[in-house]
């Protein structure tokens, strides 16, 4: 299934930030038509040159305006951006047909799907087996690949779950979402990975033996470290076959985030997924180079991140709420035929910020998941076990709690409470940014890790 190429310059996508009371698309058509006079004039006064990138500034604290999903956290023993490359073009996708018509335009006959070394026929589905590396013994790890090829042609949706391996919620929703597909009733095909990171499964642990996060490394290398080499054998294997991407993940280090999806809403084809996955909040995020997400929308495969809840435990509340998501997502793209109408529409957040401890000791929430807040709202209180001196969290903006720190002992500088900030448009510099970018971003040096997926 050819799909339309993101980011070609004819289509760049329309953008407007949502409030809970005004639909995605037309805000996103509003702002654009709005800010692309603007974006003109500044674009004739100021050309970008040919190889020239803009810095971004700083982050300074938990005061910054942060339009990712947060700053650096922790940092593992050595830095993955060293060794990202780029997609071979052997594996990059050269997509014609937008995404939200893939179903309607497909004509013909649905094929048998090959992938890894197998054959699945149409109207069936199949269990495959990934291995990407070995133990220290030389036995080797393999991760099952569910397949469900449908029965009439169509594009093909990829899940991926537990590529930080202490992330369980993922791939409950994985599990549920493909044995309940029926494949004679199936457009396409879908994809599912429940567990990518098996060895972190295994132990629960969010990375790799040798402490190296996967979602650093991708679309990975052939002849790097340990974690380069299975990111690249799962891109290259499993995810250069996919027209799309819904990558599952968590929060981590005792967070949990409200069920979400992270997009760069600046594709066209992002947008339709986002539009697709029903009454879930949106929080735009330009995906972290080296992550699964920036990988496959540099191959040309739309892609997003679904976070909900957190780490090392299943919640059913947040696996009923993301597995509803995706099968909403299936039904929307036309891959299934079925009418569903699943809440109101949830807002989409173009900022947010991180709520940082300035002083160690026990923190104690006053606020939950999904609250909605204004600026200057106490949000969690942190005591100090031997003085009993207590200090206060509030909120720097109004907006909404999308994620937060599970009450515990935290040191100052602790990213506690994630605030997506309301808003009545998108920013017009992001548009501006949008129709100005002409290179990928380059890797860093520092690692990004923690409240990103």
């Amino acid at each position: 299934m050819q799909l339309h190429r993101p980011g070609a310059p004819a289509s760049r996508p329309e953008r407007d930030a949502v409030t809970p009371m005004k639909p995605a698309c037309q805000q996103l058509r509003n702002a654009f038509c709005r800010a692309l006079a603007t974006a003109s004039l500044l674009l004739a006064a100021a050309p970008v040159l040919p190889g020239e990138v803009s810095g971004e500034p700083g982050v300074d604290g938990g005061e910054a305006l942060e339009l990712t999903s947060g700053a650096a956290e922790s940092r593992s023993v050595e830095s993955a951006a060293v060794e990202v490359v780029e997609v071979d073009p052997a594996y990059a996708h050269v997509p014609t047909i937008p995404l939200a018509d893939a179903v309607a335009a497909a004509d013909g006959v649905a094929e048998p799907l090959e992938l890894l070394g197998s054959i699945v026929p149409p109207g069936s589905a199949r269990r495959l087996s990934w291995t990407a590396t070995e133990l220290f013994e030389g036995v080797p790890v393999s991760t099952p690949v569910l397949v469900v090829n449908g029965a009439t042609p169509g594009p093909t949706l990829c899940l991926t779950a537990a590529v930080h391996g202490d992330e369980l919620n993922g791939i409950e929703m994985v599990r549920r979402v493909m044995h309940e597909l029926p494949p004679l009733k199936v457009s396409g095909a879908v994809i599912g990975v429940p567990i990518v990171n098996v060895q972190g499964f295994r132990r629960g642990s969010r990375y790799l033996p040798d402490r190296r996060d996967l979602n650093r490394y991708f679309p990975g290398n052939p002849n790097g470290s340990a974690a380069a080499r299975i990111a690249y054998s799962f891109f290259t294997r499993v995810i250069a076959h996919c027209d799309a991407l819904v990558d599952l993940h968590t929060g981590s280090f005792e967070r949990a985030n409200l069920p979400q999806i992270r997009a760069d809403l600046r594709n066209p084809d992002v947008v339709t997924l986002t539009q697709g996955l029903g009454s879930m909040v949106i929080l735009h995020s330009k995906p972290t180079v080296g992550t699964l997400r920036y990988a496959a929308t540099r191959a040309g495969i739309p892609a997003v991140t679904l976070e909900a809840g957190g780490p090392s435990q299943l919640e059913p509340n947040e696996v009923k709420h993301g597995a509803r998501s995706i099968e909403t997502l299936i039904n929307s793209l036309g891959m299934v035929r079925r009418v569903r109408l699943w809440g109101d529409p949830e807002p989409v957040y173009y900022r947010s910020t991180w709520v940082r401890a300035d002083n160690g000791g026990i923190l104690f929430a006053d606020v939950s998941l999904g609250s909605t807040v204004r600026k200057g709202d106490l949000l969690g209180t942190i005591t100090d076990p031997m003085s009993n001196a207590r200090s206060e969290l509030r909120s720097p903006y109004s907006g909404r709690i999308i994620g937060m720190a599970r009450n515990q002992v935290v040191m100052p500088g602790f990213a506690a409470f994630h605030v997506g900030i309301e808003t009545d448009e998108a920013p017009v510099e992001e548009l501006i940014e949008a129709l100005t970018e002409t290179e990928p971003p380059r890797p860093s040096d520092d690692y990004v890790d923690g409240m990103s997926e």
